[in-house]
């Protein structure tokens, strides 16, 4: 895969999230595609499954993608999350490829927390990371 493929299906996904053209959004996954979240523990196998619990999110969904960087099969995005406009989690999401499509994904999601003072001699002070000019600053799910 390259950048602009993982890029363009991952911005497509990202609109359509949680919301009636789900469809839409799991167009990147194998019909066999496993979809894991460590942190709870689910596992969810096949794109019907995922897009099944998808459809029926009872939150808005507002991305804010970050970076994409990977080569060949393997694919790692960052992004901030806003449920119901609430402050941003950031999530890492893993995706493995098969040919065009998903064959796993795997998400990390994390709350944001105060740096601690003890670590501020070993912090670099320079500016924030700046997003790519081809990610837009948000995007809000399920459309």
């Amino acid at each position: 895969m390259r950048y602009e493929e993982v890029r363009d299906q991952l911005l497509v996904q990202w609109r359509h999230t949680g919301g009636p053209n789900e469809a839409k959004a799991s167009e990147l996954y194998h019909d066999d595609a496993l979809l894991e979240f460590p942190q709870s523990g689910e596992r969810f196998r096949g794109k019907a499954s995922i897009q099944g619990w998808r459809q029926r999110y009872p939150a808005r969904l507002d991305f804010e993608p970050l970076e994409i960087r990977g080569a060949g099969d393997l694919w790692v995005a960052e992004a901030g999350l806003r449920y119901d406009g609430g402050e941003p989690a950031s999530v890492v999401k893993v995706l493995q490829y098969r040919g065009s499509k998903v064959a796993r994904e795997t998400l990390y999601f994390a709350d944001p927390f105060p740096a601690p003072e003890w670590r501020r001699p070993w912090a670099d002070d320079g500016p924030p990371r700046a997003r790519p000019d081809d990610l837009p600053a948000s995007i809000r799910g399920g459309s």
